[in-house]
């Protein structure tokens, strides 16, 4: 099993190395700090897993997952992130990610995602799926949010958390410019006017 992990943090790479070397199967472990480095390695040589954080410099994990399922279609992408299930799974789960898993997940879990996710299946936390059962008993499965892009998405939920322009700019490693477009687009799918709106539905819809 050859995989390929991305955070941009080195001393989270080297913990989570340090747990996928368990696994008797991983036989070739890579690292890449950004999501460029990712699709320059996926160019150049297969990988099983990609284990890919969602908060990256420049493009986001989002954004490269989407990438590499365009791109690379059998390799299977695993989700790390910090952020809580609530926030990004659902999302993650629909643009093709195998799994999701929230850093605070035990190691032995990981490894249990990681074989699951080999073998062709999906691994989500017992109480995503949870989740994804009620969506299926409910008379819609879309939301509002939904019709968002990925970064728009991100976007919003910076900024309904009271991030400033500038600060997402700085952490996204984008222009305030950018930011700003990506807010007039979101405000108008949206239907919103002010910040105070979308922290209002982020935290009625359980985002925050």
């Amino acid at each position: 099993m050859k995989i390929l992990i991305c955070d941009d943090h080195q001393i989270v790479r080297e913990g989570l190395k340090i747990i996928v070397k368990q696994l008797k199967e991983a036989k070739h472990i890579v690292e890449a700090k950004d999501g460029e480095e990712v699709l320059s390695l996926l160019r150049s040589d297969f990988f099983d897993i990609v284990l890919l954080d969602i908060s990256l410099p420049g493009k986001s994990g989002l954004e490269i997952l989407h990438l590499i399922k365009q791109k690379w279609p059998k390799v299977s992408v695993m989700i790390l992130s910090m952020h809580p299930e609530d926030q990004y799974a659902m999302r993650a789960m629909k643009s093709g990610a195998s799994g999701y898993l929230t850093k605070n997940s035990a190691p032995d879990e990981l490894l249990i995602a990681i074989k699951k996710v080999a073998k062709g299946g999906k691994y989500i936390s017992e109480a995503l799926g949870e989740k994804l059962a009620s969506q299926l008993d409910s008379d819609s499965l879309t939301q509002k949010h939904d019709i968002l892009s990925n970064r728009e998405f991100e976007i919003m939920i910076q900024l309904a958390g009271g991030k400033s322009v500038d600060d997402i700019s700085k952490e996204s490693y984008i222009s305030a410019k950018t930011v700003t477009t990506y807010r007039a687009r979101l405000m108008v799918k949206m239907g919103f006017k002010q910040n105070t709106q979308l922290t209002k539905y982020c935290i009625e819809n359980n985002l925050l």
